[in-house]
């Protein structure tokens, strides 16, 4: 673990053995949608919740971990990202305290930037294998949300971020090609078009767009 992170410990029953072998090559992203860190903490190691991660950053930086890398923490559930239908057993789950209507804060975002480097290099996960948990779920899932920086991770090399160029009397029946070819599941549409607008285009709403189109077909070359 990073030097420069003082990870507390507080162990949550809720994990188990990884799958067929898989090894952690994702990391998922979640908003705890809970008043405090504390309530959040509370909820992920009760066994009869059934839910937890691995890590878990407040608001002011603080961070926990909850359950060994080694393990299949239960943050997951279900969805799917690359063909892949058990992600719990192939990604490390961090949560970051956050209702999920509000910014993110500087001192949670800097050190989720740290704990992802660490994560990241320790276990040769490429940026785009850092995923939402709504890219995975789409239409059952938000988080992290609207307000989380997704431009500033890329950015700092630890997500990856489209680069548009104008894409002219582009096929809308593309969307659903383009969107599974960066990694989405193959879902209804509108719920396709919200996934990819949470995470890269948070402020757009309305029919699909020239600019959606772009961006997922930016997202398909990637």
């Amino acid at each position: 673990m990073a030097a420069s992170l003082d990870i507390m410990s507080c162990p949550s029953p809720n994990f188990g053995q990884r799958r067929d072998g898989a090894a952690a090559d994702h990391i998922i992203l979640h908003y705890t949608a809970m008043d405090s860190a504390a309530d959040a903490l509370a909820r992920l190691c009760d066994p009869a919740a059934e839910v937890s991660c691995h890590y878990l950053i407040d608001e002011r930086g603080a961070v926990w971990q909850l359950v060994e890398e080694s393990h299949r923490a239960w943050h997951a559930g279900a969805g799917e990202w690359c063909g892949i239908g058990d992600m719990n057993s192939r990604s490390i789950g961090i949560e970051l305290a956050n209702r999920g209507d509000h910014p993110f804060p500087e001192p949670q975002m800097r050190v989720l930037e740290t704990l992802l480097g660490d994560l990241r290099q320790r276990h040769a996960i490429p940026p785009r294998n850092v995923i939402g948990h709504s890219d995975m779920a789409p239409g059952r899932k938000s988080d992290p949300g609207r307000r989380f920086d997704w431009r500033r991770l890329a950015l700092s090399g630890h997500a990856v971020w489209p680069e548009l160029n104008a894409v002219p009397d582009t096929d809308p029946n593309r969307l659903r090609d383009d969107l599974c070819a960066f990694g989405y599941p193959s879902v209804d549409d509108p719920d396709l078009l919200e996934a990819m607008r949470l995470r890269f285009r948070p402020w757009a709403r309305g029919p699909l767009s020239p600019e959606d189109m772009a961006t997922a077909a930016a997202l398909a070359a990637l």
